[in-house]
């Protein structure tokens, strides 16, 4: 079972995010190579589960705007 998703970690730039392990940046055991994968905090902020949201959001009314023109 995957360990949920901490959504505002304290040190994000600690661990990789890779995967669900959350190794340490300087002793990665997955095989994820030698980068460790940023926390969408990191790239995006500390909002970044509103954006996500807001993306979605468009993308289903984009959808339906193409629905209506079809129909």
């Amino acid at each position: 079972m995957a360990k949920k998703f901490p959504e505002h970690p304290k040190h994000p730039e600690r661990n990789c995010w890779g995967c669900d392990k959350y190794c340490a940046a300087g002793s990665m055991n997955c095989g994820n190579g030698n980068v460790r994968t940023q926390h969408p905090v990191e790239v995006l902020g500390d909002d970044w589960l509103e954006w996500e949201r807001g993306v979605a959001e468009e993308m289903v009314a984009v959808q339906v705007r193409r629905q209506d023109e079809v129909a």
